[in-house]
């Protein structure tokens, strides 16, 4: 595979390791874990409707001069985000699956695969061919020599790969008691408080099947007067289910030895406010509304989901992206890597339209990208950009002013000045 060889490339031979020291004092061996909570359906639910909408994101490589100008350098970075990150995956596909390996372990790393260059100046450059999530099932932290961190992976293969911390991206959620990983103390997502819901809302749902069961499945007593052995018994009781099953009228003809008596069963079902608390206890763990849930939401509700949800988890990508990506010079230089909602297909017609009146007219917004937003093909003389006349420079107002009422002069007879 072109990920172990990677990984083997990267092997330094020869070099102790020790464990590195937490100011909290404990050790930093981590296994990662979190299995528990995804057989709840609406745990799934809420982790791929999260997933599904990272996915759409589109990340840059973009450089910010001093001025604020951007511009997107061309390199091997566009190139991987674009489509592929790597050879298994799309970017989409990379995207939903860092997303899912963060909410099963509340840590993802993803490792970047790289080549250097010599430079003409003696300097070496960075060529990135690839980036890959992993998921190891323990993970160590190491101190070389030189007091280096270093992370120690285990994966259940069998192999084992010690990196230098600072060439893995490592993006955390819940970031909190421990020093190094998200989650609880120990490293470890820490779902002790939704594991209660999930177990009381199983209970409710068992109550409900074996309420139902019940309630289908006896439906009388059937005294039989005489004394009669087993296999007589078996048979009056064939015999009275067969009554049973052939009865159209609904009145059975039961001879003298027999009495039937029918059993009323009325299951207490639980009631839908507390189907629904159980429910919405889920979703507020995940920030996910049952609007969004359900694929029925308005643009106030998805902007909510996106500035609460969503946009905490756009931010880290990029922050994390550029920091393992970029030295400290080429960040002082105005590198990042920037996570884009590439569209906002999402949007109403009306407010499409809206967004289209005042973008337009501030002329932010290409002949094209306008037809994109309407889900129009693209002209290829698209890239015209039109700006509207109504607005002015607030420091050419007065000169602008000045010159309406020169002109006006001008119209009455007068010199108009110049």
């Amino acid at each position: 595979m072109a990920l172990l060889s990677s990984f083997k490339n990267m092997l330094v031979k020869g070099k102790e390791y020790v464990r590195a020291k937490m100011l909290n004092g404990y050790v930093p061996i981590f296994s990662q874990f979190g299995q528990d909570i995804y057989a709840s359906d609406v745990v799934q639910n809420c982790i791929d409707v999260i997933a599904t909408e990272i996915s759409k994101l589109q990340p840059k490589h973009i450089r910010t001069d001093t001025g604020g100008m951007q511009a997107t350098p061309k390199g091997s970075l566009n190139r991987l985000f674009k489509f592929a990150p790597n050879e298994i995956m799309t970017t989409r596909d990379f995207l939903e699956k860092v997303v899912w390996l963060l909410f099963l372990n509340y840590n993802v790393f993803i490792y970047p695969t790289y080549e250097i260059t010599e430079l003409p100046n003696g300097n070496q450059s960075r060529n990135y061919t690839g980036f890959y999530p992993l998921n190891p099932h323990q993970v160590d932290f190491v101190q070389n020599e030189a007091g280096v961190l270093h992370v120690k992976l285990y994966f259940r293969s069998g192999d084992n790969f010690t990196i230098p911390y600072s060439d893995i991206i490592h993006i955390r959620k819940k970031f909190s008691v421990n020093d190094i990983m998200g989650g609880g103390l120990n490293g470890q997502p820490d779902n002790a408080a939704l594991l209660k819901v999930l177990q009381i809302n199983d209970a409710v749902l068992q109550g409900l099947e074996k309420g139902i069961k019940t309630s289908l499945s006896v439906r009388g007593i059937l005294k039989i007067a005489t004394m009669l052995d087993d296999d007589a018994q078996r048979a009056e009781r064939t015999r009275f289910e067969k009554l049973l099953a052939s009865g159209d009228s609904g009145i059975l003809p039961v001879d003298l030895k027999g009495d039937y008596t029918p059993v009323n069963l009325d299951p207490k079902f639980v009631d839908k406010d507390t189907l629904s608390f159980l429910k919405s206890s889920v979703l507020e763990w995940y920030g996910v509304s049952m609007a969004i849930l359900s694929r029925d939401y308005t643009d106030e509700q998805y902007q909510a989901f996106y500035e609460n949800t969503l946009e905490p988890l756009v931010i880290g990508l990029g922050q994390a992206f550029s920091k393992t990506i970029f030295t400290p010079r080429e960040l002082d230089m105005g590198n990042e890597i920037v996570f884009y909602q590439k569209d906002m297909m999402y949007l109403s017609t009306s407010a499409k339209l809206s967004l289209l009146k005042t973008a337009g007219e501030q002329g932010l917004l290409t002949d094209n990208q306008k037809l994109a937003l309407l889900g129009y093909p693209p002209l290829e003389d698209g890239d015209r950009r039109t700006q509207s006349l109504n607005y002015v420079d607030t420091r050419l107002i007065n000169a602008y002013q000045m010159g309406k009422n020169n002109i006006s002069k001008g119209d009455n007879g007068n010199e108009p000045n110049e």
